[in-house]
């Protein structure tokens, strides 16, 4: 019991400065419609000294890590499979086939040019599922390396932009395209990176475009767990002999798969699904903060050029892949 007062007390100063953050994130974005997560990160880095500080850097350490996977895996109270059937298999295919095609492309792209496969699949996880959510639970389980914060921080900063401008041009693209209210719904939500955007796209046509744009956001959220298992699975494959391999299956996979699990059943009560999604969202918040609190802003700067016409190419493939999909199916 002594050992777990002292671990939380060491914990305390670095976990609770990561939530102020995340906290003055939150406000910024309700009071003026700034993002949060773009808000969080920026407040983050401004802070960046705080993690090399003795009593706050363990807690931010633990927050960038812990709270990140608990954030990711209580996401699943959000899934269930009454999502797919509401949709119906023909467009549930092309949203998946996006994803995939999508994620390979940026690996394909990254082969090709020379670059680091890693970044372009951190990249291309992030702009095809679910935008800084997803960078998050991809980079945790990718191998740990020098440039790891960096351009976990830089995906999410550029996709969180990215997604900003979607929410507003991409109505009015799809009204360019002459899609009606449904085939606007799931351009809109199989091709904005953020839930929170894709929310604010989908509402501002109708309210039948928002709850079906986020209906298709949320089936791309359900490929976040077997992408993350099979990166997991790969990386333990390729782990030099004698090092220590991640998990088979990374704990937050299965909490993910458990509460998807649990509320296709119906077995989850209402309100637990409400404090769940609530609990999940001011983890990753302040995740995101405690990142963006270890991160060098020089370092970010050093991603340069070619890494942002990269996820503005992602940005563009998914785009076009889906917008021609639905014109011709939906």
């Amino acid at each position: 019991m002594t050992r777990l007062a002292d671990t939380a007390r060491s914990l305390f100063p670095g976990v609770a400065l990561a939530a102020l953050v995340a906290m003055a994130a939150q406000f910024l974005s309700e009071h003026y419609g700034a993002p949060a997560m773009l808000m969080a990160i920026l407040l983050g880095i401004a802070l960046a000294f705080l993690s090399e500080e003795p009593r706050s850097a363990p807690g931010i350490a633990f927050s960038s890590r812990v709270l990140l996977r608990i954030g990711v895996a209580l996401l699943g109270v959000r899934i269930s499979t009454g999502m797919v059937q509401e949709l119906g298999l023909g467009l549930v295919g092309l949203i998946i086939g996006g994803v995939l095609a999508t994620i390979g492309a940026s690996i394909l792209a990254a082969w090709v040019l020379g670059r680091d496969r890693l970044f372009a699949f951190l990249s291309g996880g992030a702009v095809a599922i679910c935008g800084a959510s997803a960078a998050m639970a991809i980079s945790s389980v990718l191998p740990r390396r020098e440039e790891g914060e960096r351009d976990l921080i830089f995906t999410v900063v550029s996709v969180t932009m990215l997604s900003t401008l979607a929410m507003i041009a991409y109505p009015i693209l799809a009204d360019r395209l002459g899609f009606d209210m449904r085939q606007t719904g799931v351009f809109l939500g199989g091709t904005i990176h953020d839930v929170a955007q894709v929310v604010g796209a989908g509402y501002s046509v109708s309210e039948e475009t928002g709850d079906l744009a986020t209906l298709v956001k949320l089936i791309r959220v359900t490929m976040l767990a077997p992408i993350v298992l099979g990166a997991a699975l790969v990386m333990r494959r390729r782990a030099p002999e004698g090092a220590k391999r991640p998990p088979l299956v990374p704990g937050f996979v299965l909490g993910f798969l458990a509460l998807a699990a649990l509320n296709s059943a119906g077995l989850l009560p209402g309100w637990f699904s409400e404090a769940a999604s609530a609990v999940s969202r001011w983890a990753l918040l302040t995740a995101i903060a405690a990142v963006g609190m270890k991160t060098s802003l020089k370092k970010l700067l050093d991603v340069g050029g070619p890494a942002i016409a990269l996820v503005a190419a992602q940005t563009a493939f998914i785009a076009v892949l889906l917008g021609v999909g639905i014109a011709m199916i939906a």
